[in-house]
């Protein structure tokens, strides 16, 4: 049980981690704007939300 919840732990941060990096080569790539400012964070939480659900379903 608690080496399960770790591992949802871990997923979601990935997830997470994954996104913010996606959002930030964006960024770089000025495909997005560069004063996204804390709502990179939040639409990297969102997003990896999605990516981790999406990930958790094949485990």
């Amino acid at each position: 049980m608690k080496n399960s919840f770790k591992k949802e732990i871990w997923l979601f941060i990935s997830g997470f981690g994954i996104m913010f990096a996606i959002l930030s080569w964006l960024q770089e790539s000025s495909i997005l704007s560069k004063d996204l400012g804390w709502t990179k964070g939040f639409y990297a939480a969102i997003s990896g939300f999605f990516l981790y659900r999406y990930f958790r379903g094949g485990l």
